[in-house]
């Protein structure tokens, strides 16, 4: 009878830890997905991050600039358990059976890596970007300053009926220093909340005879205007919205009139796709400097280009502002700050080693903030650049682990 009651005691105590461990590798699933899809992104951010780092080094160097993305991580997971029954080591109680209970899990990552290469990737890479991209992220409330001094190529603004360039390049001083006294401008009017950058809208109207419309085109007409009918003269009144191209403003551009705003957008539509115009009006605040023209963007290779030039090569420095400029919050010497030093920095956030040189972004002092933030527009612009990573067709590298 004890036997019996003692294997019974038994089986239960088998059965319930066998529940447990189910329960417990059921309860572990989730917890190692989540640690899993976590550890996974913050190597791929990384990874992507010290790429960039590496290419401004081979920029620095004037060597070729090479990509390489992660296109697929396919992580399994193998969750195990086991039940045994072992004697008691001790006592009476080792005439007894005692259950002893496992688990295991086991992680088998493969990474697919594919070199970004090949024509596609060459014009991403060497196309200027364009307006719809800079407004893009000027939306998300970046510095226009930050933005224009790592995206803009030039500044284009027309000075007694003919065109001046400026160029955003420190060995040329006088076109570097009108550029950043015009950027520094925008900068402070943005610092007040009173910087637009809105998209150009007007309207266009014709009139035409009732009788030269027939029912068909009528209803083909309400498609694309707006119809409206004028019973003095029979005739009809159409319509239509006109959208022109985004302009930089420290006025509202809707309380302009009808005329003004075409007027505007004739102005704009010849222009390229990647420029960003603007126009500073007096009347309003930042007024008192007036100023009409363009940015012209860059490609992301050029950017790359002049920050690795910028550590030894061209380097940036101070323009004071303008002296009908308002204050503006910052005025840094570096679009980015970069530093190039023989040894690995103590307090960096991210650096690499490279031709036996360090780099990384400057995030200690005053404009760690400022750093950060241009290297995160970095990040951003790479992906804007790169719109797809082919995850077939193309050779790659498989690590399994």
């Amino acid at each position: 009878m004890t036997t019996t009651l003692r294997f019974t005691s038994f089986v239960r105590f088998m059965l319930a830890g066998a529940f447990c461990s189910l329960m417990l590798a059921g309860c572990l699933s989730p917890v190692t997905l989540s640690r899993a899809v976590t550890t996974y992104d913050e190597a791929m951010a990384e990874a992507i991050s010290k790429q960039l780092l590496t290419n401004i080094a081979r920029a620095h160097l004037h060597q070729p600039i090479h990509f390489t993305a992660v296109s697929n991580v396919a992580a399994t997971f193998d969750f195990r358990v086991n039940a045994g029954a072992t004697p008691a080591l001790t006592g009476d109680a080792s005439k007894t059976l005692m259950p002893v209970f496992g688990g295991s899990m086991a992680e088998n990552p493969t990474i697919s890596i594919v070199p970004i290469e090949g024509e596609e990737f060459s014009q991403w890479l060497l196309t200027p970007f364009r307006e719809t991209k800079f407004t893009l992220l000027l939306r998300q409330r970046f510095d226009i300053d930050l933005l224009l001094r790592l995206m803009a190529q030039e500044l284009r603004v027309k000075q007694d009926g003919r065109e001046v360039s400026y160029r955003n390049t420190p060995s040329d001083k006088p076109g570097y220093d009108m550029f950043r006294r015009v950027v520094t401008h925008l900068s402070s009017i943005q610092d007040q909340n009173q910087l637009y950058a809105e998209p150009l809208i007007s309207y266009r109207t014709w009139t035409i005879p009732a009788n030269a419309v027939t029912a068909e085109g009528f209803q083909s007409l309400q498609k694309d205007y707006l119809v409206t009918y004028n019973q003095q003269d029979n005739t009809y009144r159409l319509q239509k919205q006109i959208m022109g191209r985004i302009l930089i403003t420290n006025y509202d551009p809707g309380t302009l009139s009808t005329e003004e705003r075409a007027r505007l957008i004739e102005e704009t539509e010849d222009g390229h796709l990647n420029d960003v115009s603007f126009d500073i009006r007096p009347g309003h605040f930042g007024g008192d400097y007036p100023l009409k023209g363009d940015f012209r963007l860059r490609s992301f290779n050029t950017i790359l280009a002049f920050l690795g030039r910028g550590l030894e090569e061209d380097p940036e420095y101070h323009v004071e502002k303008d002296p009908r400029t308002a204050s503006v919050q910052e005025n840094p010497i570096h679009a980015m700050e970069l530093v190039l030093s023989d040894s690995a920095p103590p307090d960096s956030d991210l650096s690499i080693k490279f031709h036996g040189k360090h780099y990384a972004v400057n995030t200690t002092g005053p404009m760690a903030r400022w750093n950060r933030e241009g290297f995160q527009l970095l990040y951003l612009l790479f992906h804007m650049t790169v719109s797809e990573v082919p995850r077939a067709g193309v050779p790659t590298i498989a690590i399994t682990k």
